[in-house]
């Protein structure tokens, strides 16, 4: 579904990835933990078309996309929730959402109407959105805000998802909830690439995962063994 390999990139000439190789298979959930400044943000950015790899390919289920622009690879199906969630604070709730189904509904007349379904779904899932619906995104609470960057995630229909820092400055209640809220994408067969700061929550919640250090992948493996592994212990879940 989606393949990372020897992936090199950067800002200003300066390379923050040294080379990563990750694959998420159709309908997992993968884990990328690791301090902060490994470059898990920077993989995220690099695989979505934010900015452009200098070395090493990013296939999207068979084609390679490295040289894309971020709006052609959101096109062919992948939707990226960035780190601080980025809304649109002046918009309504629902213009926020509508802005995510952008690239697959019709441009002019009937947006409206055939985003409906997508929408109906998304309030079902956050219900909370719903109540606010009509409400300034700025005004939200950080985990309302949250909830409003998945959901309009959610709207383009994605093939693969990508999760960056979701738990990011919310208080602990929250982010117990956001989990919850992860799981439930994970169930739906939701394909799902998840950089996380709480370790040990995604190695929970992951099929797979992989650690970063120093814009490489360090170790990787299925939950169950990364968290027996004394290196992963002491540096994440100690």
């Amino acid at each position: 579904m989606l393949k990372v390999e020897n992936l090199y990139a950067g800002y200003g000439g300066a390379e923050v990835l040294n080379g990563v190789n990750l694959e998420v298979k159709q309908g997992t959930l993968v884990a990328l933990i690791g301090a902060n400044g490994a470059g898990k943000t920077t993989t995220m950015r690099a695989i979505s078309g934010m900015i452009r790899p200098s070395k090493g390919k990013v296939t999207l289920e068979g084609s390679e996309v490295e040289s894309y622009s971020a709006s052609r690879i959101a096109r062919l199906g992948l939707a990226h929730s960035p780190e601080g969630r980025k809304v649109f604070g002046p918009l309504s709730v629902e213009d926020n959402l509508l802005l995510g189904a952008y690239r697959r509904l019709p441009r002019f007349f009937g947006f409206h109407s055939a985003a409906q379904e997508e929408l109906d779904k998304v309030y079902a899932l956050f219900p909370r959105l719903k109540e606010r619906r009509t409400q300034h995104a700025g005004t939200l609470s950080g985990g309302e805000q949250q909830m409003l960057a998945i959901g309009r995630a959610l709207m383009a229909q994605p093939k693969v998802m990508l999760l960056d820092e979701p738990s990011m400055g919310l208080a602990p209640v929250i982010v117990q909830e956001v989990f919850a809220i992860i799981r439930r994408l994970k169930e739906a067969g939701i394909t799902l690439l998840l950089v996380e700061q709480f370790a040990k929550s995604a190695l929970e919640v992951a099929d797979y995962a992989y650690v970063m250090e120093r814009g490489k992948i360090a170790v990787e493996g299925v939950p169950a063994e990364l968290q027996k592994d004394e290196r992963v212990i002491a540096a994440y879940l100690g």
